[in-house]
């Protein structure tokens, strides 16, 4: 059997999201806590002696998966001709899409850090940087995965901390149209982030909070309906929807309450994905 390595491309949470104004280019800015969750994608990866790269994405959460970000990295490293050979990169949908839960982003990220990792590829900081953001905005967050905080100058700030919680994670079957519900930011937020790791406690989590909930419940009413039944489940530390949604995560202390709380789930959205996992 031919030998491939796998990479576990884990799944991005926002524990909290500010929205502070706006750039030049239009483009919002932001400030958030990042954390990931022990649920990922596979992604299978091995050299091959072919003209072209391979990629193919099967599992749960495969469908319409043609224009991604591990074809536009390959794209960008064989242009910039930063990787001499072909690879055939296999990656099994597990996170899904337009959730607000980074899948496609981490992809890439996951695939640079290991060419990165294993010498096939060689670059700087900054060349890491730019390639980073001609895939997309996420995608520098995932390259070192610790607790971050993405500050509004597009600076990211990492820590070591752990926030240990478990997590109910429930998302219906639409996805969020992260323009739209951008567009509908009418207020910006005047509070900062403070640059400590006291910003990962409970205590400090449980006040943050997304502003983009109030626009993404104006348009998908559901959301709102999960995040006011999560709340409601016993011994729940707070709930959040990550992102622009359209998850919506419910954060607890112990296994014990989170389980009670899928089960509960589970009975009263049964087409909805939902699923339990804890942060990492």
């Amino acid at each position: 059997m031919i030998k491939r390595d796998l990479i576990k491309s884990y799944a991005k949470i926002n524990l909290s999201l500010y929205v502070l104004g706006r750039y030049k280019n239009n483009l919002h800015k932001i400030q958030g806590i990042i954390s990931y969750i022990n649920l990922y994608d596979k992604i299978y990866i091995r050299s091959i002696n072919k003209p072209k790269h391979i990629i193919k994405f099967y599992g749960s959460f495969s469908n319409n998966l043609k224009n991604n970000t591990i074809s536009k990295l390959l794209d960008i490293l064989d242009k910039k001709n930063l990787i001499k050979k072909k690879y055939k990169i296999e990656i099994k949908k597990n996170i899904p899409q337009q959730s607000g839960l980074g899948g496609g982003s981490m992809n890439a990220a996951s695939v640079l850090g290991y060419f990165i990792k294993k010498k096939i590829v060689n670059i700087s900081k900054i060349d890491k940087i730019e390639i980073c953001n001609q895939i997309g905005s996420d995608v520098l967050l995932g390259l070192d995965r610790k607790n971050s905080i993405l500050l509004n100058n597009e600076k990211i700030k990492k820590f070591n901390s752990k926030i240990g919680l478990f997590v109910v994670l429930i998302k219906p079957k639409i996805g969020c149209s992260t323009k739209e519900i951008y567009k509908r930011v009418k207020k910006f937020s005047k509070r900062r982030i403070q640059i400590s790791s006291e910003v990962f406690k409970l205590k400090s989590l449980k006040s943050a909070k997304n502003d983009l909930e109030h626009p993404a419940f104006t348009l998908y009413p559901n959301l709102r309906k999960l995040k006011i039944f999560l709340s409601n489940v016993d011994q729940v530390e707070f709930v959040r929807m990550t992102g622009s949604g359209s998850t919506i995560v419910a954060y607890f202390s112990n296994k014990k309450s989170a389980i009670n709380a899928l089960k509960l789930v589970k009975k009263n959205f049964k087409n909805y994905w939902s699923i339990l996992s804890k942060t990492i």
